[in-house]
């Protein structure tokens, strides 16, 4: 029996005593959830239900508990259900019950976990984003690791989420960047405002070799040398940050131009930028004043109106940011969310403005999340780009996993600094390396066990009946609940936090529990049992570091 079972099999109880006293009070499965108790003396799991709802159905706390109790202990597989306090009730399981959950384990496989919570919502996570005018760095690696691991943990809990990537190649920074890359290719000076790193030498390299009579054509038309520099440029560097994401095993759905937002339609439509305006001014929300045109986004909580277009025609980056934001509306997406650095907060209120003048609601569509900085004690700046600290060498420094894990552990809304060194450790203080270690552990038995002749051919659940067992059993009962609430709250940390506590709860199974019998002892149920339960563990180590984007070795 499940945590989440147990909470509903609590909620029916609760719903006919509450009728049965004439009072109308909705219970939902969300109102009698149960814990783990402090102390296992006191039992597998505790509820609080009576304490939450006597009072307002009129009677004693621990009268009711009692009432709840009775009904609970009648439940199979239920051994004894306890008063203790005010009105908590303790709940035991019995051994068979209890060990059950190894047998589900292993049969759903990689399926345990995932859930229906969020089925039928379609959702945008749109994250990283970062300019294709130099390579990925450390300040693009938290948001890289954590999008994606948010991505898998809304998928298990039943989303269809699309991973997108807004590349900014329009505007200013793009116009620097060709400027940039074409005096390299010619070998001519750097231009004053040029971006520094050595790249930029390569990438004018690339562009010589893609285009040898560069020089010929800027010596006739220098604007067509630029377009052609910049465009080649632009697409040998959006490739490598395409390359370093794959590296970084974080992987985007759609990757979206802004570009296309300037691009007027193939029958003649006007562009999404053009027919942004129009449509938010039919929701109301568009006045001119100062020879421009405004969007009223202080009517949604934005502390000023923004300008969308100004008086030369131009757009700002707000009205992009608009009509971007309404080719998600067109695109179905329910909520779309937005993973923004730590210097975005002046992002909220704009894009919640966005959202609420195209008519969304503002508390359901719409999610704008910030992550704070990172630091990596040890970290040297790049060869290639200079003055940052380049993703592609920290994967050659950490690796993929280290990486991840260190970057998922930690909420995305606090200051994060981690030490190189202890990210490269292979000792149990690293907690990637300790969790690691436990699912390698759990192949080992599988190898050991096969060649010991055991095999899964019998399943007694009711020989579970150590204490660490017991404990083991319990870690493997949370993760789906676990799992849906960090898709809810998405806080996949609390993946990585939980399979620290299961790693636990394995190895001192594994110190206390043999899979294979001493010496000449015979094979018996219990040794074959026992193997299903290593097998769950593994199962469920492997599920959880898939969803934070880490891999399970099966050896160390």
């Amino acid at each position: 029996m499940t945590p989440q079972e147990l909470a509903t099999a609590i909620a029916r109880i609760l719903t006919d005593l509450i009728a049965a006293r004439g009072v109308e009070v909705p219970v939902t499965d969300a109102d009698t959830q149960v814990e783990r108790p402090k102390s296992r003396e006191h039992g597998d799991w505790a509820s609080n239900a009576a304490m939450k709802f006597a009072k307002r159905i009129g009677t004693n706390p621990r009268e009711l508990a009692t009432e709840i109790a009775q009904r609970i202990s009648e439940i199979d597989g239920v051994a004894a259900a306890d008063i203790a306090g005010p009105g908590f009730i303790n709940i035991t399981l019995d051994a068979a019950s209890a060990g059950e959950t190894a047998r589900r384990v292993v049969e759903q496989g990689e399926a345990y976990g995932h859930g229906d919570a969020l089925a039928g919502q379609k959702i945008n996570l749109e994250f990283v984003s970062a300019n294709p005018t130099g390579p990925l760095h450390l300040g693009h690696t938290r948001w890289a690791a954590l999008g994606d691991s948010i991505s898998r943990v809304l998928r298990a809990a039943g989303a269809e989420v699309t991973n997108e990537y807004y590349i900014n190649d329009a505007g200013a920074q793009m116009n620097k960047f060709g400027r940039s890359v074409l005096a390299a290719a010619l070998g001519e000076p750097a231009p004053e405002d040029a971006y520094p790193g050595a790249y930029i030498q390569s990438l004018g390299a690339h562009v010589l070799a893609q285009q040898p009579d560069l020089a010929e054509i800027a010596a006739q038309d220098r604007d067509r040398a630029l377009e052609l520099a910049q465009e080649i440029g632009y697409q040998q560097q959006l490739t490598e940050i395409k390359d370093s994401l794959e590296r970084f095993n974080v992987h985007f759905d759609v990757f979206f131009s802004e570009r296309s937002l300037h691009a007027p339609g193939e029958n003649g439509e006007k562009s999404p930028i053009d027919a942004a305006v129009d449509r938010l001014r039919e929701q109301g929300h568009v006045f001119e004043a100062d020879d421009a045109i405004w969007v009223r986004t202080t009517d949604f909580g934005d502390d000023k109106d923004r300008v969308f277009t100004r008086g030369n025609g131009i757009y700002t980056y707000f009205a992009a940011d608009a009509a971007y934001y309404l080719t998600k509306k067109d695109r179905g997406f329910g909520e779309k969310i937005y993973l923004l650095g730590a210097d975005h907060h002046g992002y909220i209120g704009r894009l919640t403005a966005i959202a609420g003048a195209a008519g969304d609601d503002i508390e359901t569509d719409i999610t704008v999340l910030i992550g704070q900085l990172v630091n990596l004690n040890g970290a040297r700046l790049s060869k290639r780009a200079g003055n940052i600290v380049e993703l592609d060498d920290l994967l050659e420094w950490l690796g993929s996993d280290a990486l991840r894990y260190w970057l998922a552990r930690y909420p995305a809304d606090s200051p994060l600094a981690l030490d190189g060194e202890k990210l490269r450790s292979r000792t149990n203080d690293n907690p990637v390396f300790y969790v690691q270690y436990a699912h390698a552990r759990t192949c080992a038995v599988d190898r050991n066990a096969a060649a010991a002749g055991i095999d899964r051919s019998a399943f007694a659940p009711e020989l579970l009946t150590h204490q660490t067992e017991t404990e083991l059993l319990g870690k493997l009962q949370e993760y789906p609940g676990i799992v849906a609430g960090a898709a809810e709250l998405r806080e996949p940390h609390r993946i990585a936090r939980y399979l620290e506590e299961l790693a636990a709860a394995f190895h001192r199974w594994y110190d206390n529990c043999r899979v294979i019998p001493l010496g000449d002892a015979p094979v018996e149920d219990l040794h074959r049992t026992r193997l299903w339960l290593n097998d769950a563990a593994g199962q469920v180590l492997r599920n959880g570091l898939d969803l934070i984007g880490v891999s399970a070795p099966e050896r160390l």
